[in-house]
């Protein structure tokens, strides 16, 4: 499946990742920062974008994310140093997530949260249902985060699941990563050597590696039965506790005084390395999750002992001792920094190693061209600075005028001495022209280059700029297309299809469901219409419909074996057929009456680019709408029941039939439906026992009574005459001979 990972980088982001392409999902990644160098783990794609740009509903519909885990508590882009400020920046970036979540509306979103949510003292492990009591402003943004998501999985109806991880800790990598409990105290005996510790503080410490392994059962598992579950592993370790099994393994080869422990329990807990929403905290402190709740869902993995982990940490510190003192990056050995410095010295000195190795042949070409009765004039040392003023500027220029100066001066002193060419006024004339000319173009070299790289980087910039823009306009060209579209013909808005739908009511009773699917094709923009009427927990039964294409399913199905669109139906969702499968519609929606299903509307024949969000808004718009007028209608029916039928019987009455068997008439004339008519043979004084055998015999959805001929007769909806064949077989083997009547007369 396609994972969308939100979040700045770290070891618990890099495990994760690790972890989802072991398991072979394809894996993307928002790194929350325009500019991130930051290293990560390889992913398929990953996206520099922040929180709060415009693009990030592109973002998700370029994803399309099966599932979307945001790091929240765990996220590294919030150093929350200055709090007040990082919460509101935290709870907007988690809105426009979010938002960009909905849109789109796919998959499950997992949102991490932490311990923080709570303060104070628990003397017993904590529930789910425990209200959070957060202290700080950073408890309080992921408490408010968490509110969020369950707001948005409640309203939209959306798989948001949050997870509190308890204590999380991990192996740091450099002083920044020093967050949890546990590398704080390693740290500690490593700077001061000895370790703070608060007697009546307990808690849980909870791995990466086997957060991981809990994150993934809630991600991986196809369905789950709470929005909240706490993820913790339980074991109840006070700081002592913790403090030993760390001097134990850190701090005896450090050297030190040992524990020290504060007369003043208040004192003492400042100076613990915990949270700081937990700095103002006086008297016992006990935060422990309870996962029993989870464990009695996904089971409960192995979990990593402390110790070995300590292990770990304490090695990280010992090997790299000046990263984690200092919070500079580790020294790079003397090898590695001297083949670093000499491959720079390298580079530097190829422009001026081909400098003197092209020298050699002008100073032979200059020499030989001295006397020449063609070449004399010719100033080949000219051509040679002119050469790599053009091509390197003015650095190499320089260097190339020296050494032209240099052989200039060498092969006149082949004729006379050092002194007199010293003195001699054409050399001065002579060199002060060959710097001059080499100078000066390479000046222009390098003023052309700068101007190039600053033309670059300003396109550079300007692109960027642009695409945001282009990112900016598509939006803003989409939602005034819609909107010049609803303003133009409003046919999509709400009044609109209130108005058409109103129009029900203007049918009786028995008419309002044959006219409902032809006025839901009008809406929807399809001639492929059908509702289906659910008789019990599993069948639905065909009711009308507008084409053959729409009755292709069959007159009966069994709809809770339909897959994706039976789960859709049963969590009150529109179903969309983004697969294009020929055996489901394109859409269906279900009517719910008290939690009971009652309808299903099914369309087919609706373009791909229809099938949006927008529209799953509007069939559930007209769902409801729809069942307004049916609800009206069944009442009125209820109301009149006693006077329907036959007392006693479910044999209608004259007026109540005819009125039944005339509007299946007509809308079979209008392609609606299908429906056959019998005539019974029956003596009128035995009509009423009749009716009760041969109801008998018939389905929930057919109908028994008399017509003002005085004859019995029984309706046959969405039954052709072939098939009421069969009907008639079964009559006759209860003695009631039957035959096929057209719009009521023989």
């Amino acid at each position: 499946m396609n994972v969308f990972l939100i979040g700045g980088s770290g070891s618990f982001m890099d495990n994760l990742i690790i972890k989802l392409n072991k398991e072979g999902h394809r894996v993307y990644l928002l790194t929350g920062n325009r500019y991130a160098r930051l290293p990560y783990q390889k992913v398929f794609e990953r996206y520099n974008f922040t929180y709060d740009c415009t693009c990030l509903m592109e973002i998700f519909d370029s994803v399309n994310p099966d599932l979307t885990i945001f790091m929240g508590a765990y996220d590294t882009n919030f150093k929350w140093l200055d709090e007040e400020r990082e919460a509101v920046r935290y709870s907007s970036s988690l809105m426009n997530i979010l938002m960009g979540y909905a849109m789109k509306g796919r998959g499950r979103f997992l949102y991490l949260s932490s311990e923080l949510v709570y303060s104070g003292n628990y003397p017993e492990n904590i529930l789910e249902s425990e209200p959070v009591t957060p202290a700080g402003f950073r408890g309080m943004a992921l408490a408010q985060g968490e509110e969020m998501c369950e707001s948005y999985r409640k309203n939209r109806r959306l798989d948001v699941v949050t997870l509190r991880l308890d204590h999380l800790y991990g192996i740091p990598k450099t002083r920044g990563d020093v967050t949890d409990v546990c590398s704080k105290m390693c740290l500690e005996v490593l700077e001061k050597k000895d370790i703070t510790i608060n007697e009546d503080c307990y808690f849980s410490l909870l791995y990466e590696t086997d957060a991981i392994e809990f994150i993934y059962r809630v991600a991986a598992c196809r369905e789950h039965k709470n929005s909240l579950y706490h993820i913790s592993s339980s074991e109840v370790i006070s700081q002592r506790e913790l403090a030993e099994t760390v001097w134990e393994i850190m701090g005896a080869d450090n050297g030190g005084s040992g524990f020290a422990k504060d007369a003043d329990a208040t004192e003492s807990s400042r100076n613990v390395p915990l949270p700081t929403e937990q700095d103002a905290s006086e008297g016992p402190q006990r935060r422990v999750l309870s996962n029993t709740l989870f464990d009695s869902e996904f089971g409960n993995p192995f979990f990593c002992q402390i110790p070995v982990i300590v292990k770990k940490i304490a090695a990280q510190m010992r090997k790299n001792p000046y990263v984690f003192l200092t919070g500079e990056e580790a020294k790079v050995p003397l090898k590695e920094r001297i083949l670093k410095k000499a491959g720079w010295f390298f580079r530097a000195m190829i422009p001026f190693v081909e400098n003197f190795i092209l020298f050699i042949p002008f100073f032979m070409l200059n020499n030989r061209a001295v006397g020449n009765e063609y070449f004399g004039r010719l100033d080949f040392y000219l051509l040679y600075v002119l050469l790599f003023a053009i091509v390197y500027g003015q650095q190499q220029a320089t260097f190339s005028a020296v050494l032209a100066v240099a052989g200039y001066c060498f092969r006149q002193m082949y004729d006379r001495s050092g002194f007199e060419v010293m003195l001699d006024a054409d050399t001065y004339m002579w060199i002060a022209q060959l710097f001059i000319l080499g100078l000066v173009v390479g000046y222009m070299r390098d003023q052309i280059a700068k101007l190039k790289r600053e033309s670059e980087e300003e396109k550079d910039y300007l692109s960027l700029q642009l695409s945001d823009v282009q990112d900016i306009n598509s939006s803003n060209v989409r939602v005034k297309d819609a909107l010049e579209t609803q303003i133009v013909n409003q046919y999509d808005s709400v009044g609109k299809i209130y108005s058409i739908t109103s129009a029900l009511d203007q049918y009786s009773p028995e008419e309002v469901l044959f006219y409902a699917a032809e006025m839901l094709g009008k809406l929807v923009k399809s001639k492929d219409v059908a509702i289906y009427t659910v008789s019990n927990a599993s069948y639905a039964r065909l009711f009308s419909s507008t084409s053959k294409k729409a009755r292709e399913l069959g007159h009966s199905i069994k709809y809770t074996e339909m897959g994706k669109m039976s789960e859709a139906l049963a969590n009150h969702k529109v179903f969309i057929n983004r697969e294009m499968n020929q055996d489901f519609p394109l859409m269906a929606h279900a009517i719910y009456d008290n939690d009971e299903m009652q309808m299903i509307l099914m369309v087919w024949g609706i373009p791909w680019e229809s099938m949006t969000l927008g529209q799953a808004n509007q069939l559930v718009v007209i769902s409801a709408l729809i069942q307004n007028a049916v609800v009206r209608s069944n009442r009125y029916m209820s109301a009149l029941e006693d006077q329907r039928y036959v007392e006693d019987t479910q044999t209608l009455e004259t007026s109540a039939f005819t009125s039944l068997m005339n509007a299946y008439l007509t809308a079979k004339d209008k392609g609606l439906t299908e429906c056959t008519v019998l005539k019974v043979e029956a003596e009128p004084e035995t009509y009423k026992e009749a009716g009760r055998q041969l109801m008998g015999k018939l389905r929930q959805t057919d109908y028994v009574g008399t017509l003002s001929d005085g004859g019995l007769y029984a309706l046959l909806s969405n039954t052709s005459m072939q098939d009421a064949q069969f009907v008639m077989k079964r009559f006759a083997e209860i003695g009631y001979e039957s035959h096929i009547v057209r719009d009521g007369d023989e």
